[in-house]
């Protein structure tokens, strides 16, 4: 479990393209500094699991054909910058929301509207996805949690925009993205959890 909040922005600096999985090297040594084999660390907002920590700046993790194909890590290369965050302790503040790592899907970025104290980002909003999100409802992009600013629909289907603070913009990857980039988006899963007890009703 994750609270959203990015820790630190990380590099891949070795991706090993595997018959059916991937393995990358990430640096960060802030999520390496006491990280261990089994350990979960969010990528990107995905969880991925340490497999070797390697000379306590980097580690390697495995991903499998699934988690590239659902989620925006297969576009990954040597030099991308990532978002990176360690799993959430039980004694520790809840800064974000509850994220479980787990994608629900991958939208790419529409447009940027820059202002002078903060920037609106438009991303669209797949199908599958788009009745679990509302305004001012919290939602993850690339592990970052944000909350929905507004919600609309143009030619090219649903889209939600949010509004990234300075702060936001120099701590995270989104600060760097550009028009037409792909990022993963995990809703609230308390919808999720909702819309099956009303199914189950």
């Amino acid at each position: 479990m994750f609270t959203g909040i990015v820790e630190e922005l990380g590099e891949i600096v070795a991706k090993d393209d595997l018959s059916d999985s991937a393995r990358f090297t990430v640096r960060g040594p802030l999520v390496t500094s006491d990280a261990g084999h089994g350990d979960s660390i969010a990528v990107n907002g995905v969880c991925l699991t340490v497999v070797d920590v390697v000379d306590n700046t980097s580690f390697t993790a495995d991903v499998m054909k699934e988690t590239l194909d659902r989620s925006s890590l297969g576009a990954l290369n040597v030099g991308s910058v990532v978002n990176l965050e360690r799993a959430a302790a039980l004694n520790s503040r809840l800064g974000g929301h509850l994220v479980q790592g787990h994608v629900d899907g991958t939208g790419r970025i529409l447009s940027r509207t820059p202002s002078e104290h903060w920037e609106i980002v438009r991303v669209a909003l797949p199908d599958p996805i788009a009745r679990y999100v509302v305004e001012k409802g919290s939602i993850t992009v690339d592990g970052i949690s944000l909350t929905v600013s507004s919600l609309g629909v143009d030619d090219s289907g649903d889209y939600f925009e949010v509004s990234l603070i300075p702060t936001t913009l120099e701590l995270t990857n989104l600060g760097r993205a550009k028009v037409g980039d792909p990022v993963n988006l995990e809703v609230d899963v308390i919808a999720k959890y909702v819309e099956r007890l009303q199914l189950r009703g």
